[in-house]
């Protein structure tokens, strides 16, 4: 299970992997739908192309409700207006905008929705971002929609950053919904309730939607029989910065192994799938639609995907495993083996592609830095400051070199420890 130490020193020397780490940081936050992630996509088959020219790979199409915003301002009852960011999909306001007032439901847990329950009918809805990487959180997606159900007309998320708005998507498909915007802390401070009763907004958010098309990137590197190991990372971020932890980080490491397993894996027993998604931020589309076209054959030669997003920004790491109990001593039985610790995390977290090959049948996980660290660099993630500077060269390094290792030794493992990842 120890990688070996001619791959291990190849990736402890790799300039290519901070090199490809700052070049992707270059092309921007890649908003799905974007220049920027166009840019991105032509720099990952450049680089791959470069360490394997005989491997073209290909492409799926990716149908996708396309969707931008042209306008989004925030305006208080005294005629200030404040920064504000639309969330992905939300829908348009109009030209006139939507008037109406806030109702503050803290953190936004189920309880809070249920005892507020009968106030928030025809007011907008005020909740808080949570760290994403810990056990608990409620994802912004699931008090949206609690927002919905309840009857709010709009919906304001407050990030964790002074000074800063924050990103993310509204979870909305196509269809109805409601104006959803992320703001600072000091403004969400600005529309806490008063004695003389809760203070009232203007949203005002116009957007343009249509048919839209992106891409899945596939790269397959056969092995010994026809199982595979699919090593996935999510190009799509957002425009609010780099999205540099998320997930530029996953992007170089990919690449990276890449790079150095690729000349071995006609040797392994299982083949190696290599996975550029995108619409990762869109509800996880684009992993969506690929497990949906794959049939039960298909589905169960795949032992396991290993999905990176996140994976610098602290140097704890933590494999998310989805439910799948099975695989959890392979997990740590390499990272021990590699010097390295590892945490693991079992219930299933819906926060990026693996989910959907786990909930397709397929054993799947996510390794992600900073998990339950509200310290960590990554609480900042879907901010402005989601930049290259929370990046450490050590850290992107550790997490690529245990990458290389599970990815080699799943590639490897006999047909009787593969079956238990199944069991959960």
């Amino acid at each position: 299970m120890r990688l070996d130490s001619d791959t291990a020193a190849r990736l402890a020397s790799d300039e290519g992997l901070w090199r490809d780490f700052n070049d992707i940081c270059d092309r921007g936050g890649r908003l799905a739908g974007s220049e920027s992630e166009k840019r991105a996509f032509a720099l990952l088959r450049e680089r791959v192309r470069a360490a394997s020219p005989n491997n073209t790979g290909r492409s799926i199409p990716v149908p996708y409700g396309g969707w931008r915003a042209t306008k989004a301002v925030l305006t208080l009852g005294d005629g200030g207006q404040v920064p504000c960011h639309p969330l992905v999909r939300t829908i348009a306001t109009g030209k006139g905008g939507l008037t109406a007032e806030v109702i503050d439901l803290g953190r936004g847990t189920p309880d809070e929705f249920e005892a507020h329950a009968a106030e928030i009918k025809g007011r907008i809805v005020l909740v808080r971002h949570e760290l994403m990487f810990a056990a608990g959180t409620i994802h912004r997606r699931r008090k949206y929609d609690m927002a919905r159900a309840n009857g709010a007309v709009g919906f304001l998320i407050a990030g964790p950053l002074p000074g800063h708005v924050v990103a993310g998507s509204s979870g909305r498909e196509a269809g109805e919904g409601i104006p959803a915007l992320g703001i600072s802390p000091e403004t969400a401070a600005r529309l806490a309730r008063r004695a003389a009763g809760r203070p009232s907004v203007t949203m005002t958010i116009e957007t343009e939607e249509g048919p839209a098309e992106t891409e899945t990137l596939v790269y397959d590197y056969p092995g010994q029989t026809d199982e595979w190991v699919v090593l996935s990372a999510h190009v799509d971020g957002h425009d609010l910065a780099e999205s540099a932890m998320d997930n530029g980080t996953g992007l170089a490491s990919v690449l990276a192994v890449t790079r150095a397993l690729a000349p071995k894996v006609a040797s392994f027993r299982r083949g190696l799938r290599v996975m550029f998604f995108s619409v990762e931020e869109w509800a996880l589309t684009g992993s969506a639609q690929y497990v949906k076209s794959l049939s039960e054959a298909e589905r169960a030669r795949i032992a396991l995907n290993v999905n990176l997003d996140s994976v610098a920004g602290s140097p704890h790491l933590a494999a998310l495993s989805s439910g799948y109990a099975g695989v959890e001593p392979f997990l740590l039985a390499v990272a021990e083996a590699n010097g390295q610790s590892l945490r693991t995390v079992r219930p299933l977290m819906t926060n990026s592609d693996h989910a959907n090959f786990a909930l397709g049948g397929i054993p799947a996980i996510r390794l992600v830095a900073g998990f339950d660290d509200p310290a960590a660099h990554l609480r900042v993630v879907l901010t402005p400051a989601d930049t290259r500077d929370k990046v450490a060269q050590s850290e992107l390094r550790q997490a690529t070199l245990l990458t290389a290792a599970l990815v080699a030794a799943a590639c490897n493992a006999d047909p009787a420890e593969a079956a238990t990842w199944r069991a959960k």
